[in-house]
């Protein structure tokens, strides 16, 4: 979290500043607030596309190596730095690649 708010992103961390808030209500904090809510958690995947749930502005699912903090710090800072149109997709990172695929519209407020 630090280098994303060292590079000057605003940045909400459920573990600090809301823990013990379940998954749906994560996603409509993100929601609520307008924030691309960054995973390492694919049940948000299921949430999104089986059961329907909101989340218009935008999932971005790391599935990378954690080679150590550091290395994800600064690929999850670089990648989200790299786009700018997180708002209506699903997103996975991988080491070598961005996937993102559109999130219907149904689930747009």
């Amino acid at each position: 979290m630090s280098e994303l708010r060292k590079r000057g992103h605003d940045v909400v961390w459920i573990l600090t500043d809301a823990p013990g808030i379940s998954d749906e209500e994560v996603l409509a904090l993100a929601k609520n607030e307008r924030r691309v809510l960054l995973t390492f958690d694919k049940d948000f995947g299921e949430l999104v596309f089986l059961a329907g749930k909101s989340a218009s502005s935008g999932v971005v699912l790391f599935r990378m190596s954690a080679k150590s903090p550091e290395y994800v710090a600064e690929t999850a800072a670089r990648v989200l730095e790299y786009r700018d149109d997180w708002i209506g997709h699903f997103a996975v990172v991988e080491d070598t690649r961005v996937r993102l695929k559109k999130i219907p519209e149904k689930q747009f407020p």
